[in-house]
């Protein structure tokens, strides 16, 4: 039997989609080179406006995968089976605008990403997953 304990997950959750934009370590750094990364939360921010929450985290550690963005579902696209879709390697502002029409859609369990975005797809260590979810 394990001693852990189960966190409660919230009743409701957000009502609309959170994009996460990793800006700690090494995402939104001079280490990741000729990118606008004001520019991208910028974009982010303004295009998404009142239909998503976009926030700026520090290091989501997995600074292999600069610049980092998580999608994590509306309230509505969780019931539906949506579940937080990590984007790694965001450097490209085709990118930023893929992600803003997926997302401006109804993003995860809602509305499937574009096939584009699927090269920009990866899953994190657990424990990283954990982090988020806190």
């Amino acid at each position: 039997m394990s001693r852990r304990t189960r966190r409660a997950v919230p009743a409701q959750g957000a009502p609309r989609p959170t994009v996460s934009v990793c800006r700690g370590c090494c995402c939104g750094t001079p280490k990741i080179p000729d990118v606008d990364h004001a520019g991208q939360l910028a974009e982010l921010r303004r295009s998404l406006g009142e239909l998503a929450t976009v926030r700026a985290v520090e290091c989501l550690d997995a600074c292999e995968q600069a610049n980092v963005i998580v999608v994590q579902p509306s309230a509505e696209g969780r019931r539906a089976g949506g579940r937080p879709v990590w984007l790694g390697l965001v450097n490209d502002p085709h990118a930023v605008t893929d992600i803003v029409a997926w997302v401006g859609a109804g993003g995860p369990g809602l509305v499937d990403p574009p096939e584009i975005l699927d090269l920009y797809t990866f899953r994190p260590s657990r424990r990283v997953q954990q982090e988020l979810e806190r």
